[in-house]
């Protein structure tokens, strides 16, 4: 009797693989989302309740309740999330928005910051920003205005450049006249910054009359360059991030699955198959010459 191995079943799949599977489908749901965003919400509410002396003080403990409760669901959602990525860790830290969460939820458990309370409320102010998470557009806004600060800090340096020789110019021609505008370098800057919003700029334009004639033409030259020109700069280079934002978020977004074509059915295909077949040997046959068979030959020409 020959002896045969026993038959060996499928490899098993790692642990961390099947734990991945399964939080991955919790954290995909649609109710997830919704529970951690009304969590998001109820933090907010709670921190803005313990601006309001009296009900702190009579509903501390269940303030407090409440606080701890929301950190504990917090905490069980990072988890999930991380339990997600545990068949590719490195793409849990690749995301920013999982480091921004896991920074914020672990830091309200340093012994240093539970006992600040200032701090403490800082970040349970932070949980907030959480909700552009859930948000595309919001998320797209934050993005964009992540990606326009190298332009805006090159339309900073701009507008500190001409604020400064305004300034300067101010001090020259006012500084006599009008200590109290542009009496230093710097009351001379503060002036032109609160003009750059158009606030006060006619009774700045009606005091600098009196002086002379001429500071109509550096208020002018001011308000088109600081209030229109870096203004529009600064709005252009904004819409042009947010532009780069959008397509960011449309790169990175799933595609739409294509409908799956039905199977075909086999009956019908082989009743097609027949039908060319026969299609086509009637055109052969349409195609051929007709034949004709050839006459018997008779005993006389069989003689001869």
């Amino acid at each position: 009797m020959n002896d045969h191995p026993a038959p060996t079943g499928a490899t098993p799949r790692p642990l961390r693989h099947t734990l991945a599977e399964r939080a991955r489908a919790v954290t995909e749901a649609r109710w997830f989302a919704l529970t951690v965003f009304a969590l998001i919400l109820t933090n907010a509410a709670l921190l803005g309740a313990e601006t309001y002396s009296g009900l702190s003080r009579d509903w501390h403990h269940g303030l407090r309740l409440a606080e701890h409760l929301c950190l504990a669901a917090f905490t069980a959602e990072i988890a999930l999330r991380a339990c997600a990525h545990a068949d590719r860790p490195r793409d849990f830290f690749r995301d920013p928005w999982n480091l921004f969460d896991l920074a914020v939820i672990a830091c309200a458990f340093l012994p240093l910051v539970r006992e600040n309370t200032t701090v403490l409320r800082l970040l349970r102010l932070a949980r907030v920003l959480r909700t552009a998470r859930f948000l595309p557009q919001l998320r797209i806004v934050f993005v964009a205005v992540a990606r326009s600060l190298p332009g805006t800090v090159s339309f900073l340096l701009v507008g500190a450049l001409l604020l400064y020789v305004y300034a300067m110019v101010g001090w020259v021609f006012f500084s006599e006249a009008d200590p109290g505008q542009f009496g230093s370098i710097g009351r001379a800057v503060l002036t032109l910054f609160l003009l750059m919003t158009l606030d006060g700029l006619g009774d700045a334009v009606h005091a600098g009359l009196e002086i002379s004639r001429w500071s109509i033409v550096y208020y002018a030259s001011y308000v088109l360059l600081a209030s229109f020109v870096l203004v529009n700069v600064l709005i252009g280079v904004v819409i042009s991030s947010l532009d780069e934002a959008r397509e960011l978020e449309h790169a990175h977004s799933p595609a739409p699955e294509a409908p799956s074509a039905p199977a075909p059915d086999p009956a019908v295909d082989l009743r097609t198959r027949i039908a060319i077949v026969r299609r086509a040997l009637d055109d052969l046959e349409a195609v051929l010459p007709p034949h004709r068979p050839e006459p018997a030959p008779t005993p006389d020409t069989a003689r001869s």
